[in-house]
């Protein structure tokens, strides 16, 4: 595991509690001292204890030593220079590389898995991603949830998945790389909006709104980049965008509510401890709509928060229109006139209930 915040140490522990022998990667030695002795990481996972089956270094190569597969969990703007480290050292490897980032690179609005395969010079079907509604600390304290690995090769996808569970972790699978990343990125944008309306003061009427309209963008911008519509319904999609927007465990719905309360967005970036990877993808992810020629009214008006040209309390992008015609509820990926995303999200969830549960398509188990 390179990196040892609090969501690559609660993955290398859902790793070890099934079954697996986890060597973290820590850039501190104080940390990769306290995890390997004490087995906890006090900073960033407070009260909890980790398994004796996991252990770390903070050198590159002995945490890569005799290494099956290699999870990468590092801010995803200091993505490529560690790359450039970990590249030599996995040279002549072959196994999967699994990312568990949600974030594009500022400066070439690349998701994670392209990057890898840059940085790295290796096969894309080697990679994976992970995602899904994975608020760390409560996956830490052990509460039931579930997510989804993605992969161009379903065996590397299958691969992962069987590490990556547990008695109370369940693991998913697709081929969808593209939608499940982007699923990753751009809850993130809207659970800052979230935040925002939250720290302004308004009520759920207004954050059930933004939620539901920001699904459509999400679907909007992931299928004009080729993703399947569904997977923006399934665990990295929607189930990942109701954790990020309701749960002040996340740091991308605290940023907003920071900016919300009227902080300045150099004050927000100060007072986070954290990485929120929504800050950062704000920028190049509307740069890649415009070019799209995908409409975002919310993540529109978050960078105007974040640039400080938009007052918080004026923030209402679902209430957006180019003029006062009403328009119908739909998404763009041509579903108009049938329910847009909500009548997919139903028919799949009956879907899944004549299967006994399973799902005839897109995320599997």
């Amino acid at each position: 595991m390179i990196g040892a915040g609090s969501w690559g140490t609660t993955f290398g522990k859902i790793l070890a509690d099934g079954g697996a022998h986890v060597t973290m990667w820590a850039r501190r030695p104080e940390l990769a001292h306290e995890i390997a002795e004490a087995k906890r990481n006090s900073q960033y996972l407070p009260g909890v204890n980790l398994p004796r089956a996991m252990t770390a270094t903070p050198h590159l190569s002995e945490a890569l030593e005799g290494a099956e597969q290699v999870y990468l969990s590092i801010p995803s703007q200091s993505v490529r220079q560690n790359l450039t480290a970990l590249r030599p050292l996995l040279s002549t490897s072959d196994v999967p590389i699994v990312s568990l980032m949600k974030g594009v690179e500022q400066r070439t609005g690349l998701r994670m898995s392209q990057v890898i395969e840059q940085g790295l010079d290796c096969d894309p079907a080697r990679i994976a991603v992970a995602s899904g509604p994975n608020l760390a600390l409560e996956i830490a304290r052990e509460q039931p949830t579930a997510a989804v690995i993605s992969s161009l090769n379903l065996e590397t996808a299958e691969a992962v998945a069987r590490r990556a569970r547990n008695r109370y972790f369940r693991s998913f699978v697709n081929t969808d790389v593209t939608g499940t990343e982007f699923g990753g990125v751009l809850k993130n944008l809207i659970a800052v909006a979230i935040g925002i309306v939250d720290g302004v003061g308004y009520g759920e009427n207004t954050k059930a709104s933004i939620i539901t309209r920001g699904l459509v963008e999400m679907t909007d911008f992931a299928v004009a980049f080729g993703a399947q519509p569904e997977t923006l319904q399934g665990l990295a999609g929607l189930g990942d965008l109701i954790a990020t927007c309701q749960s002040p465990l996340s740091r991308n719905n605290t940023a907003g509510r920071l900016l919300g309360q009227g902080y300045s967005f150099q004050n927000v970036v100060k007072q986070m401890q954290q990485t929120a990877e929504g800050l950062a993808s704000v920028a190049p992810i509307l740069q890649l709509a415009r070019g799209a020629g995908v409409e975002m009214p919310i993540v529109e008006q978050v960078k105007r928060v974040l640039d400080g040209t938009m007052d918080p309390r004026d923030i209402a992008p679902h209430l957006t229109t180019d003029d006062d015609t009403p328009q119908g509820e739909r998404t763009q990926n041509g579903t108009t006139g049938r329910g847009g995303a909500l009548r997919r999200a139903l028919e799949r969830a009956l879907d899944q209930l004549r299967h006994g549960g399973g799902s005839a398509s897109g995320d599997r188990p």
